[in-house]
């Protein structure tokens, strides 16, 4: 997965606090900032937290937070050179019209746009996403996908294309919020902001957040849910697609159109991003070697394990292993 390169690299961020966000989220946003400032010894970013009227905004875990403006503050709003959206539980239920415009007017001033947890659901209701890639909390997934046909939802914790910067949930936020200091203020900067959160690796945009099969197909293949998790449990020794079909109770064929109907790929394929997946976890949080990698994920060498994981993540496992 590449990573689009934006056409600026924004310091001072304006945060829009969603009735119900998620209050981890937000926070490890703003956070990266705060601490960035403190390793770097300097101010360099500054952030301001939005709200629809200007006064607090209670998060999903019913602790309420004070906004310093509301979005009827043009000045303010002005000044930033980013508006992220802090989404959270039942984003549906907060896509006021004020908003949304708000954020297009936003856009149209020339303001990057970005969103965290569910946020980018508003900014898709906006219409601020189209021809965009954008990450999502996988709750939201399937909303976005059947929602928004001409938004590409990828399943990469966070996604940077250009003017936007879109985040999923939990801690993600501090990852993408890493990048940028990365970037603007060095690699020994990141790595001291992520050390005093005892942030174990700082993650980019190929990692992938797990989307559980269910919400992105719902309910409509009982028997696509069934061969996935199959896949699932036998990552070490996969079985072919004669195996799992037969377990199904489908021929081949019919196995293979389910797989291209409702993911866009094929078994195999889908298989082998599971197991390099799997393998990607086992190389940062275990001391496994790369030849053990290999055997606990089906791959019958390290060497035909290094280059299918190059091709999907375009860095070799041991060059991986270093960077981390």
């Amino acid at each position: 997965m590449k990573t689009t390169e934006p056409q600026m690299l924004p310091t001072v961020f304006g945060f829009l606090l969603i009735d119900n966000f998620t209050l981890i989220s937000m926070s490890s946003a703003v956070e990266v900032l705060r601490m960035a400032n403190r390793v770097a010894g300097s101010r360099v970013y500054q952030w301001r937290l939005f709200s629809a009227s200007g006064g607090p905004v209670t998060a999903s875990d019913g602790l309420s937070i004070n906004a310093d403006f509301s979005i009827r503050d043009d000045v303010e709003s002005s000044a930033a050179e980013a508006i992220i959206v802090c989404g959270g539980e039942g984003i549906e239920r907060y896509c006021a019209r004020p908003v949304l415009r708000w954020l297009r007017s936003c856009a149209s001033r020339g303001l990057a746009l970005g969103s965290i947890c569910t946020g980018g659901y508003l900014l898709g209701k906006a219409g601020l996403l189209e021809g965009y890639r954008c990450s999502i909390h996988w709750e939201q997934y399937a909303a976005m996908t059947v929602e928004f046909p001409r938004v590409n939802v990828s399943r990469s914790i966070f996604t940077i294309e250009r003017d936007r910067f879109t985040s999923s949930g939990g801690t993600a936020p501090m990852d993408m919020m890493l990048y940028f200091v990365r970037r603007q203020l060095g690699a020994e900067i990141a790595s001291g902001v992520a050390d005093q959160f005892v942030h174990e690796r700082i993650r980019d945009t190929r990692d992938l957040q797990h989307v559980p099969l269910r919400h992105v197909v719902g309910g409509q293949s009982a028997k696509l849910v069934a061969a996935v998790e199959l896949m699932e449990s036998n990552i070490r020794e996969p079985l072919s697609q004669l195996e799992l079909a037969s377990y199904i109770n489908l021929s081949r064929r019919q196995l293979q159109r389910l797989f291209q109907k409702y993911l866009l790929s094929s078994p195999s394929h889908y298989y082998l991003q599971l197991r390099l997946a799997r393998a990607r976890q086992l190389l940062f949080q275990t001391n496994l070697s790369i030849v053990e990698i290999a055997a606990q994920t089906g791959f019958v060498s390290s060497s035909h394990f290094s280059t299918t994981y190059k091709e999907l993540y375009g860095n070799t496992p041991s060059a991986d292993r270093i960077d981390r």
